[in-house]
């Protein structure tokens, strides 16, 4: 499996200026393909969603085949795919729905792996509705979660658990489905953060045990916006607040207001493209997939490993945190006696785009105590290992 790294790039307007980007866990660079896929939808006709126009039949097509995309990125059925403005828009929704039928004595699970957004919604909701919240801890040997933590978390009056596929600072990837498991066997929901997950991995959510999945397009390649996927039955049987004339219908009833037909169109337009990375002999869009993420994976793994090692020949001048025996190509770093945000001004005047900070991700940089800022470099589809000896070479000069 290979990806044409020359042809890929081609598809990036943003890498003619010559930078190295290494910010993707923050959001990725877009191909010309989705920019030209908003554009052609915002330039229409385009009106409402109805029947009776070519431009209310365009609104209809660019919901449809929304949902047909990330039903084959997911690999779950197209009526159980959510639209949200944003990944925390929808946890948030999704916590006040699901907090309608929890009662005092019921209890939650929450990780200390997760960005706050898979954090603080269900903590917020938990205080309102005066549910008692548990944690699954960090092992600070491993930087994986510590599932002797989450069993003394779990308990018959657990009503949901949540955590991450990946944390957006480690790279961690914990075992979800092992962790599902086990409260479903308590009678738990299971919510699943696939923000960072998603952008390197082939998602297949019945398999990670998810009643609930969610995960930004623009973390691998598309517009802003948020997708959740629920399992049907459990989102048939939550009702929220909405509008008297608005459709009661799954998804519909969770999409409130008009929805943005433009971003859709790009998010459509991000999963067609990531399927042409590397397609095989892929006969369906979920094929392709399957295939060129594969090819993906291997790309980045690769880069990974040129940076660890490089990494590792700054001697000790380098505190590397990312150490998960699974994680996905995201690197936390710290340097002895210098501040990471000087790093991350030293590398951009290079034009190497590595940001430092502690990246919403409040609940592992307290537990494991880790320096705040700290410099994080993400690989992405379109980085090359000239890329990696830039910013090698770069933080070499800095030290």
């Amino acid at each position: 499996m290979t990806i044409d790294l020359t042809a890929l790039r081609a598809h990036f307007p943003s890498l003619d200026t010559g930078l190295a980007f290494f910010d993707g866990p923050g959001g990725t660079q877009t191909p010309r393909v989705v920019a030209d896929a908003i554009a052609a939808t915002l330039a229409g006709p385009l009106s409402n969603r109805g029947t009776v126009s070519p431009s209310e039949r365009n609104a209809g097509r660019a919901v449809t085949d929304f949902r047909a995309a990330y039903a084959d990125l997911l690999n779950v059925p197209a009526h159980s795919v959510v639209h949200g403005r944003s990944a925390t828009q929808l946890t948030y929704d999704f916590s006040r729905h699901l907090a309608k039928g929890w009662s005092a004595g019921d209890e939650i699970v929450v990780s200390r792996l997760d960005h706050d957004s898979n954090v603080r919604p269900w903590i917020q909701a938990a205080q309102r509705a005066g549910v008692t919240v548990r944690w699954i801890e960090i092992d600070a040997g491993t930087m994986d979660l510590d599932l002797e933590s989450y069993e003394r978390a779990l308990s018959p009056r657990t009503r949901l658990v949540a955590l991450t596929a990946a944390s957006n600072v480690l790279g961690t990837k914990p075992p979800v489905r092992r962790i599902a498991d086990r409260a479903h066997e308590a009678g738990a929901l299971v919510y699943v953060d696939g923000v960072h997950y998603a952008a390197h991995e082939l998602v297949d959510v019945p398999a990670l045990g998810a009643d609930l999945f969610v995960c930004s397009p623009y973390k691998f390649l598309g517009p802003h916006c948020g997708v959740l996927a629920g399992t049907p039955e459990l989102l048939d049987s939550l009702h929220p607040d909405k509008l008297l004339p608005s459709s009661d219908a799954v998804p519909e009833r969770f999409e409130f207001g008009t929805l943005p037909y433009e971003i859709l169109a790009g998010a459509t337009a991000a999963v067609d493209f990531l399927a042409t990375l590397d397609p095989g002999t892929g006969v369906t869009r979920r094929e392709r997939l399957a295939h060129s993420l594969a090819a993906l994976h291997e790309h980045e793994q690769a880069l990974r490993t040129r940076l660890e090692e490089g990494l590792r020949g700054l001697d000790d001048a380098v505190t590397l945190y990312s150490t998960a025996a699974d994680r996905t190509p995201t690197l936390l770093m710290s340097f002895a006696g210098r501040d990471a945000r000087a790093a991350q001004l030293h590398l951009a005047a290079r034009d190497v785009l590595a940001p430092a900070g502690s990246f919403y991700a409040y609940e592992p940089f307290t537990a494991l105590k880790l320096p705040d800022p700290a410099l994080r470099a993400g690989l992405a589809p379109y980085n090359t290992a000239e890329d990696v000896d830039r910013l090698l070479d770069g933080l070499s000069s800095f030290l």
